[in-house]
Formats: C-alpha cells, structure tokens, sequence
C-alpha cells in the first residue's frame, strides 16, 4: 500500500532512485533500432586522459540541444558514456530478425550484482525470451555490472548508461560536491550552490511505439511471463480500453494474486509494468509536475501527482496470478558486494510451478475491477528528497530535449 511507505530522507544516497527510472523513461526509446555489435569495457575503462575516439560521433540533434539547454558541462568519462549509449546491440548475429510485435524489455539497475546476476537467470529462462531486446539501463558505470550484462547470450542486449549520474560527477553536479548545499543552509548567507537534496539526472526519446516491459534487477521474471504479456497486451483494447497499461504482477507486492479465473484490472503497480508511447507522450506532458514534486519515490511521484492530473482513475490490466516476484530484502543502495548482500546466503529461492511455465490467461476470461484505488490524499507534500532547484531544472531539461518543437522551453514555465 502506498499509504505504509515512510520517509527516509537523511542520506542523499538513498534519494536516488526516482532518477533512475525516469533515466529509463526518458533515455530508453533513442537506442531501440540500431544494427550493429560491440564490447563496453575497453572502451570505458582506456586511459581519461586519452582523447575520445572521433569514430563515435554522437547523434547530431542530441549534441545540438545539448548546447541549447543548461546542461552541466560533461568530463570525459560522461562523454565516453554518451557515445557508449549510441551503440547498437549485442548478439544481433545470433538472432537477426525480432519479430514486428516483439515487446522490447528494459531492466534498470544500479549497482547490485548478486541481485542481476539473479534476475538474468530467470530471464535466461523465460519462454520468448529470445524473440525480444533487452535493454540494460544503468546509472552509472560499475564494471562488475557490465561485465554480467556482457555475458549475456540469450537475446539481444543493448546497454545505456546515465552519463550524467552523480557517480560520473563524484565532486561536481550533478553529484555532490563541497560547495553544495546542506540541510537548512541560506546559499546567500552560506555562500553554497543549490538546495538540499539534489539528485543526478539524464534523458532521451524516439519514434518505438510499441509497448515496453519495464522491470528492476531485484525482480524474479517466471518462465510464463513473456508469453503472458503478449497476450495482456493484445487483450487490452478490447477487455479493458480504459486501461493505460498491464502487469506482470500484483500492484500489492507481497501478494501473488487471486488464483481466479478473471483477468484484473487495477492501480498499476511497480513489479514488470508496460505501456506504449501513447501513454509515454500523456505521462510526458506532465514534465513539469514530476519535475517539481519533493518526493524520491518515481511511483509515489506518479501516484500521488501524475496519474491524478488525467482526470479518471489508471488502471492496468494484469492476470490473477503472479508472473514477477520481488525478491530484494533491503534498499536500493545496499547489498553491494559479498559481505552486504541483501540475499540469503548469496540465492535466492522462487518456487516456480508447472503453471509458472505456461501462458495461463485465457482470452474468454471476464474482468474483475479493484475500483477502489489506495493512494494519497489531497494536499500531500511528498516525502521531499527533491528539492535541489538544479536537479529540478535538470530534469525539465531533459524532458524537454527532444521535443523543443512541441513544448515551451524551461524557462517558460519557470
């Protein structure tokens, strides 16, 4: 329920998983159809002091309205990841041809390798899996993690990395540095940059319309749930028009569905959502409101001012039984590396069924409705965690960026 979630906002760390998704939100839809292959860890790890390749030459109208909008100025590290972010998938050799419907899938991850080694062995499993794209999005570069996702060999695979993360900037924004601000301080009196909690921010758009499945690394996939989606999704129009998008699993994590014999439509949940670019460009028109709401939870954000900003209820159409599993014991920013794990010693165990395998949603099946949706009153502030003038500018200029044509620059709405 998202009435239970509980502020936590005394380390900067822990306050950075909204940027993260809307990383994802906003970046993945660029790197879709490119053609060709290559490794990631040469290219990152050569010398900084080298000067980066010329053969990889950023895409023009991305370096144009890089130099329109304020946008931090990038070191070398954060180049290289641009570049590295135009870069086409892996393993186009082994499967040539994606199916026209196939349904892209994007896994957002940080920097937990027993969590992603976890979830790329479900995902090795699933039904369809190689008919598909994976897209691995990081924010930042940590090479255990890539080096896990370079191993891949399963689909395709193309990687994208937020160049302008706070571990790109270790002392500068967007990450923190020593002239930032901190808790109450005055930056007139102080004479320090920005507000209290800032967080690091990068974005990017284009022409896929079809949906996509978005999933984290702390989620276990059943061998079923590509098969699933593909039915959810070819049923939605017709069993659930009003619906902005399916799941793979409960909006209620801790539940693993009804077991009916009745698909279900409610509040969309955070476990394996996907919508298509219709719904991306409704989301996108409310960059300002997501931009400048105190909270660090992307789905708080969308809960409690997005979503309620569309005039009707949002629900998303799933099956009555669970297709994705959370399995992550603790937050985002912990369980890194052996000693700080966050699984039992070092596994984790998800009973997969015989019904697990299968597709079993049936087309013929009615639509049971939660019309009564939980969420956050009117007048709620957020749990702050965003509140750094800068980072909210950052993220209006990102949202921005590809769309100057359609929408008024940030300044304007300022």
């Amino acid at each position: 329920m998202a009435s239970n979630k509980k502020p936590r906002i005394k380390y900067a760390a822990l306050r950075r998983f909204l940027a993260v998704v809307l990383i994802t939100l906003l970046g993945v839809f660029l790197l879709i159809f490119l053609l060709r292959t290559n490794s990631i860890s040469s290219f990152v790890d050569g010398p900084q002091d080298e000067e980066v390749d010329e053969g990889y030459k950023l895409n023009d109208s991305y370096s144009h309205y890089r130099q329109i909008l304020n946008l931090p100025k990038q070191n070398k590290l954060s180049i290289r990841l641009d570049k590295l972010n135009q870069m086409p998938p892996r393993n186009i050799d082994l499967y040539p041809n994606l199916p026209k419907d196939h349904i892209t899938i994007v896994l957002y991850v940080h920097n937990r390798p027993q969590y992603l080694r976890v979830v790329v062995q479900s995902l090795s499993q699933v039904v369809g899996i190689s008919e598909t794209l994976l897209i691995v999005s990081h924010d930042g570069y940590f090479e255990e993690m890539n080096k896990i996702v370079e191993g891949i060999e399963f689909c395709q695979v193309k990687q994208i990395f937020a160049s302008y993360s706070p571990h790109v900037f270790p002392n500068s924004f967007p990450g923190i540095s020593a002239t930032d601000c901190k808790d109450k301080d005055d930056p007139r009196k102080k004479h320090c940059e920005g507000n209290p909690d800032h967080v690091g921010w990068i974005g990017g758009d284009s022409g896929h319309s079809g949906h996509i499945l978005f999933i984290e690394e702390d989620h276990f996939i059943f061998p079923n749930a590509y098969r699933s989606l593909q039915l959810l999704t070819a049923l939605k129009p017709k069993k659930c028009p009003d619906c902005y998008a399916v799941n793979l699993a409960p909006c209620d994590v801790n539940s693993k569905g009804e077991g009916w014999e009745n698909l279900i439509a409610e509040r969309m949940g955070n476990i394996g959502y996907a919508f298509n670019r219709t719904v991306w460009r409704k989301i996108h028109r409310k960059a300002t409101e997501f931009c400048s709401f105190d909270e660090y939870n992307w789905d708080i954000t969308m809960w409690a001012t997005v979503f309620p900003s569309f005039g009707r209820p949002v629900y998303t159409l799933r099956g009555p039984r669970t297709t994705a599993v959370h399995f992550g014991k603790c937050g985002l920013h912990q369980g890194q590396g052996e000693r700080g794990a966050c699984i039992d010693h070092g596994s984790v165990k998800i009973d997969v069924e015989d019904i697990d395998k299968v597709v079993n949603i049936k087309p013929e099946w009615g639509v049971h409705v939660y019309k009564k949706q939980p969420g956050y009153q009117a007048g709620f502030k957020g749990w702050g965690g965003w509140g750094d003038k800068r980072d909210r500018e950052l993220c209006l200029n990102f949202a921005y960026m590809y769309h100057l044509r359609d929408y008024p620059s940030p300044s304007a709405t300022s």
